[in-house]
């Protein structure tokens, strides 16, 4: 065993034990994974990866197979020739590899066709356990079929003894009716513990630690409330532009595709009250509650952006979000958003939620940042700053306390520093999953906790779609903002409007580097 396996085997052999289902981890009988859209790029760039390194460092159920469905006349060699640039392979694993293509075929057929479900049944039957396995279908696919191709499993693909179970990926619809559209569909065909609408967000190591943060320390649950925090921000900047998705993404915009998912996922954990217990239906229970406190999206209290041309930029880099041909003449999408949120109960009465998200900005960076009130009766002359606790998602995953320290000297000089928790440093030799490991094995385990259940979903389109309808019936021009910077000064001044202060005087770095 090569160290990379080792070392995830060590970070995440113990998941399987610890995780809720009917079944040791899932690994009791056979298992038939289907991958519907087995050609596409999610399928080949992180499905089947995920898969094989699953299956390489031993957390699939031994009798485990995998079976692609699509349109494209392909066979299994060219699914491999796709996949193989994206599942990181070892030289000594050759031999592993082999064997679990073994355990892969594809069959071709058309989504929207029964006679083409009934050939991959029939497939599906002549693998071991036959119509008894266990059978766990990915919808690898765009929301446009979603209709036909469940309709079809339900139909004629399911398993007769085994359970049977779906995953969907995001967008879950539009705005409010037509989730509720395709909510009302999935649940005409499947029980609701049957359906997984994954977002890959909430598999990420430290979106999942915000639990044991909250729930796990003594010293935070005195001043998680609206009497010590001042305010809340989560953010998602990524430094690159649509990348030749602006076909796709003009359609949907950074309000659906980041912010109402997942930044909404974040808020709900930190504001959540504490659960009765880990069960995914008690967690996923006081997700609900804080939704529903939560009151549709002023206009007032969001600011939208749309990234033009860095005139610096190296030649293609840095073109606008205009300049992508395949983006509509004169799009109103937006590119960047601010948004204020407030959580309407006792705990956060008054605490602003700050979501911010947005591409083509001048970092990559997703994080949860608690500011907390200042002290009362100063001092010190007003040189103190105020505490934040950071949890950063990504990159160089960390928990750290921004907190005030005397400066170490002869002077009695207080001085911005930080208790930290970083993980490249405390964990060296520890190898943290991909998300989509976590959850492809959670589904397994049939553990619902990190996936989206039909009502929470309902509430957080509730929030969103008002504001949508409005900036669409509207063509809402968004603020230009240059490739590469912050964005849109008005968004800076609508978080200080509303109680964030930043006095620009902090850098964090990561601890211990070398």
């Amino acid at each position: 065993m090569s160290t990379d396996r080792l070392t995830r085997f060590e970070a995440f052999g113990q998941l399987g034990r610890e995780l809720h289902g009917e079944e040791q981890a899932g690994h009791a009988g056979t298992h038939t994974f289907i991958i519907l859209g087995a050609s596409g790029d999610l399928a080949t760039k992180k499905i089947y990866p995920t898969l094989w390194w699953l299956y390489r460092d031993g957390l699939l159920p031994d009798e485990t197979y995998f079976v692609g469905f699509a349109r494209s006349n392909l066979t299994l060699d060219d699914i491999k020739k796709a996949c193989l640039p994206h599942m990181k392979v070892a030289n000594e694993e050759g031999e592993h590899l082999s064997a679990f293509f073994s355990k892969n075929s594809y069959i071709r057929g058309k989504y929207d066709d029964g006679s083409s479900f009934a050939r991959l049944n029939t497939h599906l039957s002549s693998l071991p356990g036959g119509g008894d396995a266990n059978r766990l279908f990915y919808l690898a696919l765009p929301p446009t079929v979603y209709h036909h191709v469940t309709t079809n499993v339900q139909a004629r693909c399911m398993s007769s003894k085994g359970w049977n179970r779906v995953i969907v990926e995001k967008p879950f619809g539009r705005d409010l009716q037509s989730s509720e559209d395709l909510s009302t569909h999935l649940l005409s065909l499947f029980a609701e513990d049957q359906i997984y609408r994954i977002d890959h967000y909430l598999g990420k190591e430290m979106v999942q630690n915000l639990m044991v943060l909250r729930f796990g320390n003594r010293i935070f649950g005195p001043v998680w409330n609206r009497n010590s925090v001042s305010c809340v921000t989560l953010t998602f900047k990524e430094s690159v532009g649509t990348r030749g998705r602006g076909g796709y993404f003009d359609d949907v915009g950074i309000i659906r595709d980041v912010m109402q998912i997942h930044l909404l996922q974040m808020l709900c954990l930190v504001a959540m009250e504490k659960p009765t217990s880990t069960s995914p239906a008690d967690v996923r229970d006081e997700k609900v509650k804080v939704l529903k406190c939560i009151a549709p999206v002023a206009v007032s209290d969001v600011v939208l952006g749309q990234y033009t041309r860095d005139p610096e930029g190296d030649g293609q880099s840095k073109l606008g979000y205009l300049d992508d041909p395949t983006v509509s003449e004169g799009s109103c999408t937006p590119t960047f958003a601010t948004a204020v949120l407030y959580v309407q109960n006792e705990r956060w009465d008054g605490v602003p939620f700050i979501l911010r998200c947005g591409k083509a900005l001048n970092e990559r960076k997703a994080e949860v940042r608690l500011q907390f009130t200042d002290v009362p009766g100063d001092i010190f002359d007003e040189r103190c700053q105020r505490n934040e606790l950071v949890v950063r998602v990504q990159p160089d995953e960390a928990i750290y306390l921004k907190m005030m320290a005397k400066r170490p000297g002869v002077y009695f000089s207080p001085e911005e520093t930080e208790l930290d928790l970083t993980y490249g440093s405390r964990y060296k030799n520890v190898k943290l999953p991909d998300a989509y490991e976590r959850l492809i094995l959670d589904v397994f385990c049939g553990n619902q906790m990190q996936f989206v259940r039909s009502d929470e979903l309902r509430e957080a389109w509730r929030i969103f779609t008002p504001l949508l309808h409005q900036l669409e019936a509207e063509r809402t021009h968004p603020i230009p903002y240059k490739y590469g910077s912050r964005g849109p000064k008005e968004a800076d001044e609508l978080v200080r409007r509303v109680g964030f202060r930043y006095e620009g005087t902090y850098k964090w770095m990561q601890p211990h580097a070398t």
